[in-house]
């Protein structure tokens, strides 16, 4: 079970989550720069970054997950914040364009259960973001930041699960290289740590790891046993002798038959 979304709201106001904040959305803003016109749906706490389309989309909807309680969203204008169950989301099917799940898949009760629902609501021509911590990165075993609790991922990882929920992994990514310290040198100087870091060391040492996705609407689907046909089975009926019928008994049997004197 992870942080509930409280904490992660406190953590977002924190220094560190401001630079978190901040890192995270320059990476997302390159993988999807503009949504002009597009409806987007933010599952988890996405709030922090929904702000980057914000005012040019023309719907946007933050969801977290019911088990996680509810939380002070920080998005201006009408509320378009709700609490659902993760499993059962409250949208009719090919309805969002475009999807951003961050602290949401690590904390998820059903993963599979989860990403059949993204699948679901999402539009047959539609991308799906996955934010998700890292494994092998330092910020997933920092219990002090929402990257340190629930279940974190590897890149493969990742790509296998999505691939199991019918989803096709398109672009990678990673953020997040820079030190899990709340140091003010460390913090006043995370541009150039992440951008360094980034040059020098593999994506798989990130904090955060980046997926972005399509659904493979032609992906095999699972279907019910079929019934297996009828087989027509003959047996071979048991023969036996008939007795034999003594002279007496046949003269008894023909009423009609010639009798002795």
């Amino acid at each position: 079970m992870g942080t509930d979304c409280c904490a992660t709201a406190d953590f977002y106001a924190t220094p560190r989550g401001a630079m978190v904040a901040r890192l995270l959305r320059e990476r997302i803003g390159v993988i999807w720069p503009s949504l002009r016109g597009q409806s987007v749906l933010g599952l988890g706490y996405a709030a922090p970054y929904l702000r980057l389309w914000r005012e040019e989309v023309q719907r946007c909807v933050a969801v977290m997950p019911a088990q996680l309680g509810t939380a002070r969203w920080p998005l201006s204008g009408p509320n378009l914040s709700c609490s659902v169950e993760e499993a059962c989301l409250p949208f009719p099917d090919l309805c969002f364009d475009r999807i951003l799940l961050v602290h949401g898949l690590e904390v998820a009760e059903h993963a599979r259960r989860l990403l059949r629902e993204v699948w679901r609501v999402l539009k047959d021509d539609g991308r799906l973001l996955v934010v998700a911590p890292n494994r092998r990165g330092m910020w997933a075993y920092v219990e002090t930041t929402p990257f340190g609790h629930g279940q974190p991922y590897s890149a493969g990882q990742i790509g296998r699960l999505l691939a199991a929920s019918m989803f096709r992994v398109e672009r990678r990514d990673a953020a997040l290289f820079m030190p899990p310290l709340r140091l003010r040198p460390v913090l006043r100087s995370a541009r150039l740590w992440e951008s360094g870091a980034r040059l020098m060391l593999p994506l798989g040492m990130a904090g955060l790891t980046i997926s972005e996705a399509v659904k493979d609407v032609y992906a095999a689907m699972p279907v019910a046993a079929a019934t297996p046909p009828r087989r027509m089975v003959i047996a071979e009926a048991a023969w036996r002798p008939a007795a034999r019928v003594s002279a007496a008994e046949e003269r008894t049997s023909d009423p009609h038959g010639s009798t002795g004197r």
